[in-house]
């Protein structure tokens, strides 16, 4: 239990007057803008198909990474037809999609792609019905599209093992989250004078102190840092992934977090983290433009060759950075046909000269793209 002394943010006697030194976080902010105008540039120059690509690329990377920073490992091919789906792209055959993976989809698109529309109560409830839609969070049944009631303790956020728990944080007390969120609510959706990207990180931290469900409240407080690095980017494509970046620095970020949120409500600290985290990402993104790039250029060129669906799923297979040496053995797995069916696919590939042979050879041989 939280003891009488102040131990966390929201236990300040002037909480929620977030402080923090903009003079000292006017260096991070310009690096971030400068990338994003940079990359935002690239790819007004390149036509709305790669553009579309990217965009696809991006949301299906972020709704993987915001889940695998809880632990949670999605399917990729899943989350992909899923997203291309509701914005109407064809990719081909589609993989076949739970009602979990969608869920995840629903709420990444509708905080993305909605943005410039009002952040409600309604609104986090319904994140969190689509993200929990068994209403079990492992085999403990929680309260879904509710704020949480603390019926069993407060919301604390723990490690370790049953006999030795660490309290990493305690949120506010269940019986003042209506005016909790309410007032967080009211700021997120006025005019509060803060540059936008600020504003993004305030919001993420403020939504993760509260910790108003019962689960799932660090993948919706992300949601909640994307729809409002959208609105600062004034487009409802996203073209980097902020969760992305925050899963390979998954550490720094708990780390980070568990020092401010035990701390002052000047927050320079997390924003700073915040803006060197975003800039990381956008930098990580004009990469994956490169890949993305590089897979309409190949397509475009290969337009008019017939293929078959197993040639063309695994040449996006590579194409999209496939892992190890691809043989002919793996080719007729992954292809689901016979050796003998996937020797002829790539004998005809090899002819065409979409593919090379890599060095090695016997049942090893590998096969790669002509650059």
């Amino acid at each position: 239990m939280v003891s009488g002394d102040k131990k966390y943010l929201w236990q300040a006697p002037d909480w929620p007057n977030w402080r923090y030194d903009l003079p000292a976080l006017s260096s991070p902010l310009a690096d971030v803008s400068r990338a994003q105008g940079l990359l935002l540039g690239r790819l007004a120059d390149v036509g709305f198909p790669p553009r579309d690509q990217a965009n696809l690329a991006v949301l299906t990377e972020d709704v993987l990474k915001t889940s695998e920073i809880e632990g949670e490992v999605l399917n990729a091919d899943s989350v992909r037809s899923s997203i291309a789906r509701r914005l109407g792209m064809d990719i081909g055959a589609l993989a076949p999609v739970d009602r979990h993976v969608e869920g995840v989809v629903e709420m990444v698109l509708d905080a993305t792609s909605r943005s410039a529309k009002p952040l409600t109560a309604e609104r986090l409830l319904g994140w969190h019905a689509a993200l929990l839609p068994t209403g079990y969070s492992g085999m403990h049944k929680i309260r879904v599209g509710q704020w949480r009631d603390d019926a069993e303790g407060p919301m604390q956020v723990v490690s370790g093992p049953v006999h030795r728990r660490k309290v990493h944080y305690e949120a506010p007390p269940a019986a003042s989250l209506e005016m909790e969120t309410a007032r967080f609510l009211a700021w997120a959706n006025k005019e509060t004078g803060e540059p936008l990207l600020v504003k993004a990180g305030l919001a993420h931290l403020w939504f993760v102190t509260l910790h108003p469900f019962d689960d799932g409240n660090g993948r919706i407080a992300r949601a909640v840092g994307d729809l409002f690095l959208a609105r600062a980017d004034g487009s409802p494509q996203r073209f980097y992934s902020l969760s992305a970046q925050i899963q390979r620095e998954r550490k720094d970020y708990y780390d980070i977090l568990e020092r401010t949120q035990r701390d002052t409500l000047d927050v320079t600290g997390w924003l700073s983290w915040f803006l060197g985290t975003l800039g990381r990402a956008v930098a990580s993104a004009q990469a994956a433009l490169d890949s993305v790039l590089a897979k309409v250029r190949f397509w475009q060129r290969w337009a008019g060759t017939p293929l078959n669906a197993r040639q063309i799923k695994l040449l996006n297979c590579l194409l999209d950075g496939f892992e190890g040496k691809l043989t002919s053995s793996k080719w007729a797995a992954i292809a689901k046909c016979s050796p003998d069916t996937a020797l002829r696919d790539i004998s005809e590939l090899l002819e065409l000269g979409v593919l090379r042979k890599l060095p090695g050879g016997g049942r090893s041989t590998g096969y790669g793209l002509i650059e």
